[in-house]
């Protein structure tokens, strides 16, 4: 080996070394703050719940806490992020991992009734594994919890941070994806047994049905409601924007083709988009559709997915799932052209300009 292509080498390792080095010690400082904050709050609820008049005691102590910490370390600490600090705690303490390792805290009470270099022992050991415990629990950032302790529902909060996790998910993306009512489009596809599943391991992609959204949410083309624009322009819009379209389709599609040609008996037929899905392992067909849906757009669906199943799938991979995106569709007229025990065909609507989350849970209610 040359020694500009080692010293390459040498620099290509050292960098990944570096940056790996400096995603761990941002993921440390955001769990570490996490943790901090967690602890401020049980101390403020603590402290509250020695005070005669609660609320009038609680509202002077969070006044003076904030301008004595303020003095100390600078902004951060105003009164109402003193409250998210106090709700954080109250949120998460209800929860039962959390609950078990508050527990652990009788401990620290006995040690200080025992001897001075045995309890500070104890004291600091529980101090370690009480961290390390929480450390385990928090792993989203203090930005994340802010946005997670504003959902009520605690199914609906514990899904949506599940998620965050699994994924990766920015709290731009988050809060992306709570607006478009992820869990209610997810939540009533499915029974209550589904629903517990969502809020103790997120979204679970096992069949077809797993992966299709109704409506979907395409705010981010920045086109108008109206339809004011072609196929095409929808078409080329969804592929400059292709990375946020992913995100909205949802786990594990990668992009293939666009107007993919299919030919037999002489005939030519495009397919708007094609995708595949590493989850399920399969093709997943996409044609866009303005207006109302027609009969013949699944007739022409049916034609594309049963050619992929015969020409195009491989041995070792599932059968091709087809979606069709309108703006608008019957449903007698979805149900009657398809087949009864249907897994592979689906049609949707889409959504270019973002609902309110309350009108969106509606239109979802209603479909």
């Amino acid at each position: 080996m040359s020694t500009d292509l080692q010293n390459k080498v040498i620099f290509q390792q050292v960098v990944e070394l570096l940056q790996n080095a400096r995603q761990q010690v941002l993921c440390t400082v955001n769990s570490t703050m996490t943790i901090t904050y967690f602890e401020i709050g049980r101390m403020i609820v603590e402290e509250e719940q020695n005070g005669k008049d609660k609320a009038e005691y609680g509202k002077q102590l969070l006044k003076g806490l904030s301008q004595q910490l303020i003095k100390e370390f600078g902004k951060g600490f105003s009164v109402d992020n003193l409250q998210n600090i106090r709700k954080f705690y109250l949120v998460y303490s209800i929860s039962e991992t959390v609950s078990s390792i508050l527990e652990i805290k009788n401990s620290e009470t006995v040690s200080r009734n025992s001897n001075d270099s045995i309890s500070s022992s104890l004291s600091t050991n529980f101090r370690n594994e009480k961290m390390q415990i929480l450390s385990s629990f928090f792993k989203l950032t203090w930005s994340h919890y802010v946005f997670l302790m504003r959902i009520d529902d605690e199914k609906e909060r514990l899904f949506y941070e599940i998620e965050s996790e699994k994924y990766n998910w920015s709290v731009r993306e988050l809060k992306r994806q709570y607006d478009s009512a992820l869990y209610s489009k997810l939540s009533l596809s499915r029974d209550k047994e589904g629903v517990l599943k969502l809020s103790e391991k997120g979204q679970i992609i096992e069949k077809p049905k797993d992966i299709i959204k109704d409506p979907y949410i395409l705010e981010f083309l920045g086109l108008p409601e109206l339809h004011q624009y072609s196929e095409l322009q929808l078409e080329e819009e969804i592929i400059n924007k292709l990375e946020h379209f992913l995100l909205e389709l949802g786990h594990g599609f990668t992009f293939v083709a666009r107007q993919k040609r299919i030919t037999f008996d002489d005939k030519h037929f495009r397919i708007d988009l094609v995708f595949y899905n590493r989850i399920l392992k399969c093709f997943v067909l996409i044609d866009l559709k303005i207006g109302e849906l027609k009969h013949q757009d699944l007739g022409q669906m049916q034609m594309y997915v049963n050619y992929y199943d015969r020409e195009m799938r491989l041995e070792d991979e599932n059968k091709t799932i087809g979606i069709i995106l309108c703006q608008n569709k019957s449903e007698a007229v979805v149900r009657y052209t398809l087949p009864e025990n249907n897994e592979q065909i689906f049609a949707s609507k889409y959504k270019t300009v973002l609902p309110s989350v309350e009108v969106l849970k509606e239109l979802i209610e209603n479909k």
